[in-house]
């Protein structure tokens, strides 16, 4: 594959090449960035070619996106598409830097969860503000998902359709935003989502990859029925297809299990006798369906992000397809490049 190539997004207009940047890292996911190692991480990116630069409030209660978007000033003007999401909304704190989840060293804001219609209206202005910007290529809504809200997910996932929806639907209808759709880690809510909407463009995290085809079933042929569009996140499974089963890979963000590292484990043996890295299998299978415009891949070092790069340019024989197919690896249906 070339990850040079680009497609339009027949519904949006909107132009894709394959590899997308995640902005988790850049909001001290996992470990603190400076300001400088963040924008030589932006701008690295967009010397090998990438023109996707995803982020959110949540990535680091705004840092993401702050940091986001005053590298991308310089591109102004530029073939250049950026998404950011709705759901939560950043307030200031009084008790100084705070941390997050796996946020860590963060500014003094507090985000919090609000789909109302008013919440989102808020959260577009405080993104704009802080992207330095005044619309967004693609919105999402956030994370309205078992994996965030658990047994309060039905409630928060009726507020995000009666309240964020019709948000981002006017602020499309007015031009403010270009393309709409839910980002989540599910794929029974991404389903539910496009079918009581009409959005454009959807991200699903860590659902369809080398280790899980079920979107397969039904989400992906509904996006392919009704033209929306997929981005895709978390094609490594949280770590587990990009270093292997080895001793404490991760998988959904968690430690991978005895029957998920044995899978990881058959399908680096495939890929070994094929001369293929894992990784590169990983990246190339989540791209072949053809609903899927872009595969968001979070780095925390330029020297990862070039292996990414390197990875998705990496030539892979079909009889490696072949053969993860007839040994029942990946699904008889699953599109492969």
């Amino acid at each position: 594959m070339n990850r040079s190539q680009s497609q339009v997004h027949a519904r949006t207009g909107i132009g894709f090449r394959p590899i997308g940047f995640g902005g988790a890292p850049i909001g001290n996911f996992n470990g603190a960035f400076t300001d400088d190692s963040a924008q030589s991480l932006i701008h690295h990116a967009w010397d090998l070619g990438v023109r996707y630069f995803d982020t959110a409030p949540g990535y680091g209660t705004g840092l993401s996106e702050y940091r986001l978007g005053y590298a991308l000033r310089r591109y102004a003007g530029e073939d250049l598409t950026v998404s950011t999401k709705v759901g939560r909304v950043v307030s200031p704190t009084l008790n100084g830097p705070t941390v997050d989840g796996q946020y860590i060293d963060l500014p003094p804001f507090t985000a919090e969860f609000d789909y109302s219609y008013d919440g989102v209206m808020r959260g577009i202005e405080q993104s704009m503000q802080r992207m330095l910007t005044d619309r967004f290529d693609i919105v999402y809504i956030h994370d309205c998902d078992r994996y965030t809200h658990g047994t309060d997910q039905p409630s928060q996932f009726r507020t995000a359709i009666d309240g964020a929806y019709p948000a981002l639907e006017s602020l499309r209808d007015q031009g403010v935003v270009g393309a709409i759709g839910f980002g989540v880690n599910e794929t029974d809510v991404m389903a539910d989502a496009v079918k009581a909407t009409d959005v454009d463009i959807c991200l699903l995290a860590g659902r369809y990859t080398l280790l899980e085809q079920e979107p397969l079933d039904d989400l992906l042929p509904l996006c392919e029925q009704r033209g929306v569009g997929i981005t895709l996140g978390g094609v490594y499974n949280s770590g587990i297809l990009a270093t292997g089963p080895t001793e404490g890979a991760r998988f959904n963000y968690a430690p991978a299990p005895a029957d998920v590292r044995e899978k990881a484990a058959k399908l680096e043996e495939v890929c070994r006798d094929h001369d293929v890295p894992l990784a590169a299998a990983a990246l190339q299978f989540a791209f072949a369906h053809p609903v899927v415009v872009n595969i968001i891949v979070g780095a925390r070092t330029t020297d990862q992000q070039q292996r990414n790069a390197d990875l998705f340019d990496t030539e892979i024989p079909t009889a490696l397809w072949d053969e993860l197919r007839s040994i029942g690896l990946i699904r008889p249906d699953a599109p492969t490049p």
